[in-house]
């Protein structure tokens, strides 16, 4: 919702169903992390949840990537503003858990310093691990959760900005005397 909001703000013709695609791939890419878990990586592990694939660096490079192979035709204003919104739509992930009430927290500065953080508030519930246990009251409750604090904030931001973008545009401008 968060890397929608974001690249549906933008008024560049490069922010096509494209990037928005790659923008949401970013956003949820971080979890693949979770595959470790059926080879025995360990949950606090560098490669383990919300460890590597959570960090700063990991959402830099994943950005450089995909600018370097979707956008290597476009200006360099182009390629670092979509390597903004790549980056910014993969960090949400990692902020958001940090907002958690569970897990390990996460390690934004690895592979550098593997320290786990979390933020000092934390109202989002944490979602179980696993398909079978996401799809129970516990994952219902999380899915509400995450609605009141991402989905819904989310959303709030973006109409109200968009709204204010439409006055922007429709407020009238003094004419400048030559003076000025």
């Amino acid at each position: 919702m968060v890397a929608l909001a974001m690249g549906k703000l933008s008024h560049s013709p490069v922010m096509d169903r494209r990037a928005l695609w790659l923008g949401v791939l970013c956003a949820v890419l971080p979890d693949i992390d979770v595959i470790g878990f059926g080879h025995g990586i360990q949950y606090g592990d560098l490669l383990g949840h919300r460890g590597l694939t959570h960090s700063l660096a990991f959402a830099a490079l994943l950005s450089v990537l995909l600018v370097g192979l979707c956008y290597r035709g476009e200006s360099g204003a182009v390629r670092a503003g979509m390597g903004l919104y790549f980056f910014l739509s993969a960090t949400s992930h990692g902020v958001f858990d940090a907002m958690t009430d569970g897990g390990l927290g996460v390690a934004f500065f690895s592979p550098f310093d593997t320290t786990r953080y979390f933020f000092s508030v934390r109202p989002i519930a944490v979602s179980p691990i696993g398909i079978h246990e996401f799809f129970s009251d516990q994952g219902l409750h999380v899915l509400a959760s995450e609605a009141k604090w991402i989905w819904l904030p989310a959303a709030m931001v973006f109409v109200g900005l968009r709204t204010l973008k439409q006055v922007w545009r429709r407020w009238p401008v003094a004419p400048r005397s030559p003076a000025d």
